[in-house]
């Protein structure tokens, strides 16, 4: 007979091998591109959180770049993005360069697998290093920035709805000609809903001031200006998973 104790054993070995699978899936190799230098990272709440970001080398010398974020919290959204980030890789082998045929997968899978009021919102981009072009379906995501040399802002908003929604919905593609110098930022709410003591919301500004300051520095760096401004901020207060991906285009 199962004791009370060895219950919790058994329950706090689970909870600790799935936390070393979702770390593994944010592990990822970074292969050097000519034209573009990026970076991630991913902090949870908690061990296991509903946040992720991935980067799939494509041939051709491209590179898949994605982020995600899946409703709820805890244990049912690190489950639920967990099989978005499986999804998304397997059909990114097969149709990689194909963004909208990508989220078609991704949505149909995963409109079949959860319950009718699970989804997740999801940017998925390939950058094409020969001409310096992101091809892009964004399905529901915060629109991730892209901060010209100049100063200007353009917003990446062309896709369409959450994957897990509807399972027929049609997402539409967008294209952006990058230049050496722009920055690309693309983030989860946890960033820019991360709030100070007195409850106001960090918003678009904070993380586009940051940025605004950064030409020339490398993704590795931006990433970490970004998170040292809204700690900054919030005053080390976290209260959502928060997920930053920078690219630095050359």
């Amino acid at each position: 007979m199962m004791t009370t104790q060895t219950a919790l054993v058994e329950t706090s070995s689970e909870w600790t091998s799935a936390c070393e699978v979702q770390q593994q899936f944010m592990q990822h190799s970074r292969p050097a591109i000519d034209t573009l230098d990026y970076n991630a990272c991913c902090r949870q709440m908690h061990a296991l959180g509903g946040d992720f970001y991935d980067f799939v080398p494509l041939a051709e010398n491209r590179l898949a770049i994605a982020i995600g974020d899946a409703s709820g919290k805890g244990l049912a959204a690190a489950l639920m993005i967990s099989n978005v980030q499986s999804s998304l890789r397997t059909a990114s082998f097969f149709a990689g360069h194909d963004g909208p045929a990508v989220l078609d997968v991704v949505n149909r899978q995963l409109y079949q697998s959860s319950r009718a009021d699970r989804y997740a919102t999801l940017f998925y981009g390939v950058f094409d290093s020969a001409n310096r072009t992101l091809r892009y379906v964004n399905a529901g995501h915060n629109p991730p920035m892209v901060i010209r040399r100049d100063g200007s802002i353009l917003w990446l908003e062309a896709g369409g709805a959450p994957v897990g929604m509807f399972p027929d919905w049609k997402y539409e593609e967008g294209l952006v000609e990058l230049h050496p110098g722009d920055i690309v930022l693309a983030y989860t709410d946890g960033v820019t809903e991360a709030t100070n003591p007195d409850s106001e919301e960090w918003g678009v500004e904070g993380p586009r001031k940051v940025v605004a300051e950064c030409g020339g520095q490398c993704a590795d760096d931006i990433v970490d200006a970004v998170f040292a401004s809204m700690d900054e901020f919030t005053r080390g207060f976290q209260s959502d998973d928060a997920t930053i991906v920078a690219l630095q285009v050359h």
